[in-house]
């Protein structure tokens, strides 16, 4: 069979791998434990009667022991807001982090989105000397597998605006931003190809005629435009994409605080301050490269004086794109932990800026107002990593499905489509077997479906759904975190 190839050698060993060292070596455990951040530590019971001047209480009798197990007492006091209080600091370990609520979430999520870049890593390299044929390409279910459990996170995350009692603003700005994203989206998918570059116009031509012609093949007749109606088709689209736009609401705000308080810390380093409003505009970038008149034009069309050839070819401006996107997620994703630390400083924030109200608070709500801050760390760094992975996974999904070729910036695409040529393919036939070699026979149906199958999805169809899913996911995470920019520049200078 086709599929005990090189695929199935490079899932059993990754697997193997995941088993046998994936408990010992953790890139999610590395970004949280060894990267320097540092956490600050709420003030105990006895400190804070101690800096407010309150006698500690001493227990009288056994049964009032028990009232200070592990050093703590249960026994609530008024201290003053504008307490002299500076909070201790720690560096964060593994026996710290591992009781985080979606700790376990986080490190599944970012462990996993790494194991299936090295599967698609491996295939494409080994793709490229030896081209699957009439297979199918298993680090598609990798890519899809890390796309799904993005989703569902952030989901999960977002379910929990709907299920808190004390949650009805977040929740009405999930609904508000859900019906704005779908409005726009609506907007968005009326614009014409030759302004911005969707495909989904060619995908639904390509879907339709070959759906037309399986239907007829299979005995049915299709009478009406086709099996899908564009308009059914570019309104679930639409649903989808306001359905992204509200997922990606508080990442996009927690992105644009955590921006906001890094360049307070980095106020004074002008580098590191242009490093990190770069890595903020990368995403409206990326946005520009499927504008047609901004971008493609310039670049692929446009001859410029003094030369006889524009810039790049077709093939070269898709492979930049497509690299681009890698990039810019690798960026963001060493600039990780500093927006992380930015985020653990705000323990020490909320403390600076109560010292300047008046009143008295109890102890509880004091230890809470900064212990709350680490115990949401591994919640925060999902919605920073969840929005990043949904961008890259789709690039990928998009460079393979849509039959890309990364040596395109070479200028090499175009005779590799040559030699390669995809239609015309002849259809995969399946020799007779006998009776008892049902596991044979059971293999090679599954292939003649997905021969089937991918007669009616063909590289139009990706090119399409992909690209525009990989071009509203990059759009989404900008908006989101522009609005958030927005909203903290205006409470700063209110």
């Amino acid at each position: 069979m086709a599929l005990l190839g090189y695929q199935l050698v490079i899932t059993l060993v990754m697997v193997s791998v995941i088993q046998k060292l994936g408990k010992h070596y953790s890139l999610a455990r590395w970004f949280l434990c060894s990267t320097g951040l540092v956490r600050y530590l709420y003030p105990t019971d006895d400190e804070l009667r101690s800096l407010a001047g309150i006698p500690k209480e001493k227990p009288k009798g056994k049964r009032d022991k028990r009232v200070y197990e592990n050093g703590a007492s249960k026994s609530v006091f008024h201290v003053p807001r504008n307490l002299d209080l500076q909070l201790e600091s720690a560096k964060v370990s593994i026996l710290d982090v591992i009781h985080l609520r979606y700790y376990s979430e986080y490190q599944m999520l970012m462990d996993f989105s790494v194991y299936a870049l090295i599967v698609y890593t491996l295939t494409e390299i080994f793709s490229y000397f030896i081209p699957l044929k009439d297979e199918i390409n298993l680090s598609m279910i990798w890519c899809c597998l890390v796309v799904l459990f993005s989703m569902k996170i952030l989901l999960s995350l977002t379910v929990q605006y709907f299920t808190g009692e004390e949650s009805i603003g977040e929740r009405s700005t999930v609904i508000v931003t859900f019906f704005a994203y779908l409005v726009l989206s609506m907007a968005i998918l009326l614009i014409d190809e030759k302004t911005l570059e969707t495909g989904l116009e060619e995908a639904y031509g390509s879907f339709n005629a070959s759906a037309h012609v399986f239907l007829e093949k299979h005995g049915l007749t299709i009478t009406s435009e086709g099996p899908a109606s564009k308009f059914i088709l570019k309104f679930c689209i639409a649903v989808w994409c306001a359905l992204i736009g509200a997922l990606f609401t508080f990442p996009g705000l927690r992105m644009a605080k955590m921006h906001w308080d890094s360049l307070k810390y980095c106020s004074e380093r002008k580098a590191m301050s242009l490093v990190l409003n770069i890595s903020f505009i990368t995403p409206f970038i990326l946005v520009l490269f499927w504008l047609r008149p901004i971008t493609k034009h310039y670049l692929t069309v446009r001859i410029f004086s003094g030369m006889d050839k524009p810039l790049l070819t077709e093939s070269a401006f898709d492979s930049l794109r497509l690299i681009l996107v890698i990039a810019v997620v690798i960026f963001r994703l060493t600039l990780m932990p500093l927006y992380l630390q930015a985020y653990l400083n705000i323990a020490e924030m909320r403390i600076q800026e109560q010292k300047k109200e008046a009143g008295r608070i109890t102890n509880k709500d004091l230890q809470k107002k900064v212990a709350a801050v680490f115990y949401y760390m591994c919640v925060v760094a999902l919605q920073y990593l969840a929005p990043m992975f949904l961008c890259l996974f789709f690039s990928l999904m998009y460079k393979t499905l849509g039959e890309y070729h990364w040596s395109g910036i070479f200028n090499f695409s175009d005779s590799l489509e040559e030699e390669c040529p995809i239609s015309g393919k002849r259809p995969t036939t399946v020799t007779p077997l006998g009776d008892d070699d049902t596991v044979l026979r059971t293999a090679q149906e599954f292939t003649l479906a997905f021969a089937s199958l991918k007669q009616v999805l063909t590289k139009e169809v990706a090119r399409g759904v992909f690209g525009f899913a990989t071009w509203w996911s990059c759009f989404a995470w900008f908006a989101s975190s522009s609005l958030g920019l927005i909203y903290q520049s205006y409470f700063s200078h209110s």
